[in-house]
Formats: C-alpha cells, structure tokens, sequence
C-alpha cells in the first residue's frame, strides 16, 4: 500500500526540523544526482496542476478509500518504480512530481494552535548540512536566494495541494469516482493482468452529467484534467511491460492503492 511511514510523516520524510538562522546559519544545500528514496515507491501524490504534463508518461489514478488523492502510477506493485534504477537514478525520459521535487523541505504547522506554516526540512537528507562545498542557505543572517526560491516552490505547492483537494471534492459530490480495474491481456499469460486497488473517474456518469453539470465542469477547468486522468490510463500497458522487461513482473492481486499522507 502507498501510505505513509509509522511515525506519521508524510511519505520519504525520516524527520522534521523548522529552519532556523541560529540553529542552520552555517547549513548549505548540495546537488544529488539520485533519488534512492524513492526507487521503492510506486505511487507518488500529483496535485491538478501537473495532470496535463505528467499524463504523457504514467497513468494517473486516485487512491483507494473515502480520502482519495491523485496518484503518479510508477510501478504496479509495491516497492517498484519502473523510472528509477536501483541507485535512484532515472532511466530515461520522466515526470517527476512537485511532491518529489519539493523533498527534503515542506511547510508544516509547528504548533496545533496555530495556522502558520513554517519552512521545515528533513535533517537526514544528504542534500542539506554544514558542508564546505554547496549554497548557502543564509547569507548575512537572511534566507538566500536559494532560500527564498525554496519557499517559493512550497507556498505555491500548498497552493496547488488546495486546488486539487478541491478537485477531488467535487468529482466526489458529483459521484464520479467509483473503483477502478484495468485488464491487461499479454501473448505470454492465459489470463489478463488485471490492476486494481484504486479510483478512477467513471465515464459512463461523466457522460451521463446533465448539462448545466456539464457546463460547469467545463468552465471551471475540470473537465480537461478528468479526460488526462482518463487517457493517460492507457500507460497500464507500458508500465506492465517494463516491470516484465526488467524482470519485475507484477503479480495478478496488486496490493490496493490506499491514501496517502502527503501533509502532516
């Protein structure tokens, strides 16, 4: 299942530290060139803004459950990710979600009182520390450049986080999420791979929506992003051929797809 780890982080997250310009004021951010936390996650949280770029090279589905969330299908089964070789590095051409892109840093609300959000990283990763070589995070006691960037990117990803909360809310209400099953019939096997465990929009009620529904959906920008979601399905395919091509050929009763803590 895609969930998050036990102690309640959200998924890759080992800890969580606020920035801090006394505690961090000699920290720099370095380059890596791999993502070995995520060699192993096959299912990695999307948010509405990134369904049209990320629809060209994995399926996008919803996780299981009453909570859904939109989901980077990148392997079939648990603990396979088919862009990833086993140093964390890709294969070739890929999307690489903002949830991806954004670790080790997030917002989080340091106290349960309060609505504040608070730049916070993840002190295991190998990306941030008191090294000799790499970017300041902290020049003259103020954030960097780089620091400022990465605010940035995560204010705007809470933003994008809302929005498909939303998203996901109204596709609810109108009933159009219903259980998902993909049948993958191959030359090699008698019987069809069949994927299950997840949401899918349901075309038939898509159809069916009357026509001030249907309106709606249209004007509010909804109804191009259901159809992402749709066509980029059609990538079930390529995603069970690569596991056979490398050797990692799913089994026929995927493990569900649940929700995923992608906040704390």
């Amino acid at each position: 299942m895609a969930t998050a780890p036990a102690n309640n982080l959200p998924i890759f997250y080992n800890d969580l530290l606020p920035l801090s310009t006394m505690d961090h004021a000699d920290y720099k951010s370095r380059s890596v060139d791999s993502a070995p936390f995520l060699t192993s996650q096959h299912a990695v949280p999307l948010t509405i803004d990134e369904f049209v770029t990320a629809q060209r090279f994995a399926p996008i589905i919803f996780s299981a459950g009453a909570d859904s969330v939109p989901l980077l299908l990148m392997g079939l089964n648990e603990g396979v990710n088919i862009f990833l070789d086993d140093e964390g590095k890709l294969r070739g051409p890929a999307y690489v979600p903002a949830y991806v892109r954004r670790y080790p840093w997030m917002l989080a609300k340091l106290r349960p009182d309060s609505e504040e959000l608070s730049l916070c990283f993840d002190p295991t990763s190998p990306a941030l520390g008191a090294f000799e070589e790499g970017t300041p995070l902290f020049e003259d006691g103020k954030p960097s450049e780089l620091t400022q960037g990465v605010l940035k990117f995560c204010e705007d990803f809470e933003q994008a986080a809302a929005r498909t909360g939303q998203f996901v809310k109204e596709l609810q209400d109108m009933d159009l999420l219903m259980d998902g099953e993909v049948s993958i019939q191959t030359p090699i096997a008698d019987q069809p791979f069949v994927y299950r465990g997840f949401r899918m929009v349901n075309e038939e009620k898509l159809r069916d929506l009357r026509g001030d529904q249907l309106r709606k959906i249209n004007q509010s920008g909804m109804l191009p992003l259901i159809y992402a979601h749709l066509f980029s399905l059609q990538l079930m395919r390529e995603i069970f051929e690569a596991q056979i091509n490398l050797g990692k050929g799913p089994i026929n009763a995927p493990a569900p797809v649940a929700p995923v803590s992608a906040e704390n």
